[in-house]
């Protein structure tokens, strides 16, 4: 029967998490902890208690994240003193202590595992600066995990629309990398707290560095906008104060700073404050701030995008409202458009709205059916290039919509069999014919009219609907 691995200080010592612990730290952890091997299977699972903290000494792991039911891997590493599992147990009963993700290892592999109530002592005692600066950027985390959970809805809306998945890429995406990215910088804000917290750093300086960081945050939230030009010339001046000041990976650094506003000017008052020993260090710590304040910014604007893309869905299918009501077209035909936007492509769009119109009583969710067959079908007939109009006016006792593009037209020979049903010009398999036999159907029910008119060059549709409810309508 092997022997169980014990925990020694040197070895202890070669994970970069523990590094810069002194001698006393690192038998205290041993004391505490334990080294265990593990066979390849699962180690624990999303939303179970969270007990342990762990660190790879030798193999490897895989951490995943459920999404949609589903474990989606976030990361694999063999990388040694990685570390995954009750990493936030300082915030003690602030938020329930259970595991974020699920940890399982493919092979055969060794950690210093340490219990959770262990590792919030460690942190209690040894870095207590770090414990504020880490509670403010866990609930910043917080915000990306909100992300995943509006992505996971938003998706469920994909259906709806194409160009609902391809609206919500973008932003989700950009959040996805940031949540990495600010992962990493998070990790690295801990190894810095950490070499602060052993007293590199006399009170004085500290309390300026302070001062630096939280005029940092707000330069960052008023950076101005530059042109490429004008970011190449603050990035060279920016990289060669920092090689002149000795600063390892200056010229990294400099478009970090410059993307936060920053510029010489604040760099000499950071050197001011601080000894020129430990420039590099003070340098380095506020870079993180910049980063991590830059990624939470990106995670903002993602978040603010997604959640407006929500309210265009949500106006779209109109699944919160009465199936009858009285409705704003002009707010219809703007949540088709975004809807649509991955299938409308390069198409400029003209919106030539008439905001007098008043509100009409309409079908809703039934009307941005229409809508999306006339505005799909003419975009189609461009081809991916030309100008789609859309434009609302009054028409004497009625509202009218004209969707018109500049495509190739619609033969006159055919002009009169577009209503019917299963009739299209469109390829095998690439539609049924019954987009404008329903959307007739849909106008017919508001007791309106369509009408076409088409020419090489340019094709009209108009949907004409009752500004009232006709007098005997009993749907409405």
């Amino acid at each position: 029967m092997n022997a169980r691995p014990v925990c020694t200080v040197e070895e202890l010592r070669t994970l970069f998490l523990f590094e810069k612990l002194d001698d006393d730290q690192l038998a205290q952890l041993c004391r505490a902890g334990r080294v265990e091997v593990i066979e390849p299977g699962p180690v624990y699972r999303e939303g179970d208690q969270a007990t342990c903290f762990y660190v790879l000494i030798e193999g490897s792991v895989v951490l995943t994240k459920l999404s949609g039911g589903r474990d989606v891997e976030m990361v694999r590493t063999s990388h040694r003193g990685a570390y995954a599992g009750a990493w936030n147990a300082y915030m003690g009963d602030r938020i329930p202590q259970i595991y974020n993700g699920s940890m399982a290892v493919p092979e055969r592999s060794t950690f210093f595992v340490l219990d959770a109530s262990d590792f919030a002592r460690f942190m209690a005692e040894w870095f207590p600066m770090a414990l504020h600066l880490l509670e403010g950027l866990f609930f910043g985390n917080q915000n990306s995990r909100e992300i995943l959970d509006q992505r996971e809805r938003l998706l469920a809306l994909g259906s709806l629309s194409a160009g609902l998945t391809h609206e919500l890429n973008n932003p989700a995406a950009a959040a996805v990398r940031a949540t990495s990215s600010l992962r990493d910088r998070v990790a690295g804000m801990r190894h810095k707290l950490g070499m602060i917290a052993s007293g590199t750093y006399e009170p004085a300086t500290l309390q300026a560095l302070i001062g630096i960081q939280e005029e940092a945050v707000e330069l960052i939230a008023k950076a101005p906008t530059l042109s490429p030009m004008e970011e190449a010339d603050r990035e060279d001046a920016l990289g060669g104060w920092l090689e002149g000041h000795g600063i390892a990976d200056g010229w990294n650094l400099a478009p970090n700073f410059v993307q936060a506003g920053l510029d010489v000017d604040w760099l000499e008052g950071v050197a001011a404050a601080v000894e020129p020993p430990i420039l590099a260090g003070a340098v380095a710590w506020l870079n993180y701030t910049i980063e991590t304040e830059l990624l939470m910014n990106e995670i903002s604007d993602s978040t603010a995008r997604i959640t407006a893309l929500v309210g265009a869905a949500k106006q779209y299918s109109q699944l919160d409202r009465a199936p009858f009501q009285v409705s704003d077209v002009h707010e219809l035909l703007d949540s088709t458009l975004v809807m649509l936007a991955g299938k409308i492509g390069g198409v400029e769009v003209v919106r030539n709205y008439d905001r007098a119109l008043p509100r009409v009583p309409v079908y809703a969710a039934e009307l941005n059916q229409v809508w999306t067959n006339l505005i799909d079908n003419a975009v189609g007939a461009m081809a991916g290039g030309g100008t789609l109009t859309v434009r609302t006016y009054r028409d004497g006792d009625r509202l009218a919509v004209s969707i018109a593009d500049t495509g190739t037209g619609i033969p006159e020979e055919i002009r009169s069999r577009i209503f019917e049903p299963f009739f299209t010009t469109k390829a095998v398999g690439e539609g049924t014919g019954l987009g404008l036999d329903i959307s007739w159907r849909i106008v017919d029910k508001h007791h309106g009219d369509i009408r076409v008119e088409s020419q090489p060059g340019h094709t009209e549709f108009v949907v004409r609907i009752p500004l009232t409810v006709p007098e005997g309508d009993n749907d409405a």
